[in-house]
């Protein structure tokens, strides 16, 4: 795939500006995306081995404990930084745009769609990348898409105190009411941020029925992040850690914590 299908400023913030190899461990609240990650996908998941398409891969984070866990995983991302770190790590990685994928019908039990729909700023580009998940998914596989939750920065930029910012506060007051992320606004690239009601609708528009939208993080991982930076010490495996894992599995069953996570995973079966 041509790099250019993907606009050139996310290329280069995940090739030259972070990065995303360890973006999942190195924090208190990236580990807590993680381990809610893996327990929100673990608990739909066919048995293993499955096959499963990890569509947006990245350098394959999560890639990893799925194939501990027994599954066949082939991954994809635009990205060509991600596809060698994954290949050098010894996966099936290939370049690949989420719209457009080279895949045959059904080929998969699960396609994971865990980064494109961050990046895609249309909404036809977004249902496009969905429905081509569907396709590539055998009947009655599943379908699990992230999204970043539209009040995400707000909450993160209290934790970093940047909101006093000028540029920043203005940035984010247009996220809120438009859910678009202009690169070079507030350290970011372009990017779009769901609410939980934007992203089930856009599941249902690409053919998937009844989707279950989870708050990742639930509602306290801005104060993780806070504390973390601003003591300077690591929270992960802390009590306060501990504390933030069970806030987000009590909150679960309320949908009116859901905007308070910084990510949210949809499930579907096609």
């Amino acid at each position: 795939m041509p790099t250019h299908s993907v606009g050139p400023e996310i290329i280069d913030f995940y090739s030259e500006t972070i990065s995303e190899s360890d973006r999942l461990s190195s924090s208190a609240d990236g580990a807590l995306e993680m381990v809610r990650t893996q327990e929100l996908l673990r608990r739909h998941l066919p048995t293993a081995p499955a096959r499963v398409i990890d569509i947006g891969a990245g350098p394959g984070a999560h890639a990893r404990w799925l194939a501990e866990d027994g599954y066949e995983v082939d991954l994809i991302d635009p990205v060509p930084r991600h596809v060698e770190e994954a290949t050098a790590a010894g996966f099936n990685s290939a370049l690949g745009d989420a719209r457009s994928l080279a895949a045959d019908d059904g080929t998969y039990d699960v396609a994971l769609v865990l980064g494109p729909l961050y990046h895609l700023l249309d909404h036809g580009d977004r249902v496009k990348a969905l429905r081509e998940a569907v396709r590539v998914v055998r009947p009655g596989g599943l379908v699990a898409a992230a999204a970043i939750g539209r009040y995400a920065s707000l909450f993160e930029h209290v934790a970093t105190t940047m909101l006093t910012i000028e540029r920043v506060r203005d940035a984010v007051s247009d996220i809120l009411v438009s859910g678009i992320h202009e690169p070079g606004r507030k350290g970011f690239t372009s990017a779009y941020f769901h609410t939980g009601e934007g992203l089930a609708a856009e599941m249902r528009e690409a053919g998937l029925s009844a989707p279950r939208v989870y708050g990742i993080e639930g509602p306290v991982w801005s104060a993780l992040k806070a504390t973390e930076l601003h003591t300077k010490d690591s929270l992960i495996d802390s009590k306060m850690f501990e504390a933030a894992l069970t806030a987000a599995r009590l909150a679960e069953p309320h949908p009116d914590l859901l905007a308070a996570s910084s990510h949210m995973l949809a499930v579907a079966t096609v």
